[in-house]
């Protein structure tokens, strides 16, 4: 059997095990992501032990530290998968929402209501968590999920795929309705893009490499996750006491991940003040510095090491403790490098001038804009939704964090008694 082949047979699994979804109702479904929660929990030590597994290989392969971090799981980081299960449970069924409804002067009563996709497919790398999450999302929106993690997390994603079978199989819902689609050859990437027909929906997560293959290759939709070259620009009027935790969370709280910031951008009124406390606290925080030739005139007189930015720094997604760092004239100017550099993911000012802060919002042009608070925030769970399928950059159907509602399409039902066209 090629790869074509198998991508088939699985989506054709899938979808006829997505029928037990359609038909259940919605204490069905958030049983089972309960029942999904309950088996993880009892199956730590064999899900940690396969993740250690995973680990140990590709330490002694040369991955860098940014991607085992990603792959690495945890106690608390399991407990965290575990939590966005039950709180994706806790939420309102997105199926059957009436999005719109009208009657006609003919009779017709037209509803339009929430409805699965179908099969979706998963592309992601290296987190194992995004196995879970993808499947509890994907699982209580009502739809079949295609999984095709990476070979780096291969044992990892194996074991949680076995976990969530388990807990199905105890349910009146088919443990098909989770395929993990094999690692081991690139190939089955590209038959999964290809297969038009059968899977009605493809989600990318990961690198920008990844991303814009999938976008390129893709003959089945896609929803674009983007990357995340994110900012936080220091604006004249802000209180300092909050920029500088703000800086360093963005940065520093988990920085392989994509709502990290990896550009600070400082108003020049203020730069000589805030500049020495920022440079300085990132160095304490271990972050190499790219500056360009105004901060660096300021890191070189602290003792600060950093070199000069090049136009290539500016609009790289580190994943590391990496950062650039530029004084602009204003708010625009801001606004400005921002549009030229950023990824229309996240971007964060600090003020508190409430009109410029308005201003940055109107013409930031992403999916999430902080005002006063980290780019970290950018985030399913953070923000409500449980989980989260991925960040969307795009505009078309979901931007930012995408849960439930984003996995949903919508059917027209029309009522009539009888009525015909003239």
């Amino acid at each position: 059997m090629n790869n074509d082949q198998l991508i088939a047979k699985l989506a054709d699994q899938a979808r006829l095990a997505a029928r037990s979804l359609r038909a259940s109702d919605y204490i069905t479904r958030k049983s089972a992501l309960l029942a999904i929660a309950d088996e993880i929990e009892r199956s730590r030590v064999e899900i940690l032990a396969a993740n250690k597994e995973d680990v140990e290989r590709e330490r002694a392969a040369g991955l860098n530290e940014s991607l085992l971090d990603r792959l690495l799981l945890t106690d608390s980081r399991i407990s965290g998968i575990i939590g966005g299960a039950k709180k994706v449970a806790a939420l309102a069924d997105p199926l059957g929402r009436v999005i719109n409804s009208r009657k006609l002067e003919n009779g017709l009563e037209l509803t339009q209501i929430s409805v699965p996709f179908g099969v979706v497919g998963m592309i992601y790398e290296a987190r194992p968590n995004v196995t879970v999450d993808a499947a509890v999302i994907l699982l209580i929106s009502g739809n079949a999920a295609l999984l095709r993690g990476s070979s780096t997390a291969k044992k990892s994603n194996e074991v949680l795929v076995e976990v969530i079978k388990r807990a199905l199989s105890k349910t009146s819902i088919s443990k098909d309705v989770i395929q993990l689609i094999p690692s081991d050859d690139r190939d089955t990437v590209r038959a999964l893009l290809h297969a038009r027909g059968k899977v009605d929906l493809v989600i990318p997560r990961g690198s920008a490499a990844l991303i814009r293959m999938v976008v390129d290759e893709a003959l089945v939709p896609t929803i674009e996750t983007g990357a995340g070259v994110c900012h936080v620009y220091v604006d004249k009027d802000a209180d300092l006491a909050k920029a500088l935790p703000i800086l360093i969370n963005s940065k520093t709280h988990r920085p392989s991940v994509c709502n990290a910031a990896e550009t600070l951008l400082v108003h020049e009124e203020i730069a000589t003040k805030f500049l020495p406390i920022a440079l300085n606290a990132l160095k304490d925080a271990n972050v190499k510095l790219h500056c360009d030739s105004n901060s660096l005139k300021v890191a070189s007189g602290l003792g600060v090491e950093a070199e000069l930015a090049s136009e290539a720094n500016f609009s790289t997604e580190y994943g590391v403790l990496e950062m650039n760092v530029a004084v602009v004239k204003d708010v625009d100017s801001a606004i400005d490098h921002i549009a030229k550099y950023g990824t229309q993911h996240t971007e964060s000012i600090v003020t508190e001038n409430t009109d410029t802060a308005n201003h940055f919002i109107a013409l930031s042009d992403c999916a999430a804009v902080m005002v006063n608070a980290s780019t970290r925030f950018t985030d399913g769970e953070e923000m409500g939704f449980g989980a989260e399928i991925g960040i969307s950059n795009q505009k078309l159907h979901a931007r930012g964090p995408m849960g439930l509602e984003q996995m949903t399409t919508t059917t027209w039902i029309v009522k009539g008694d009888g009525q015909i066209r003239k």
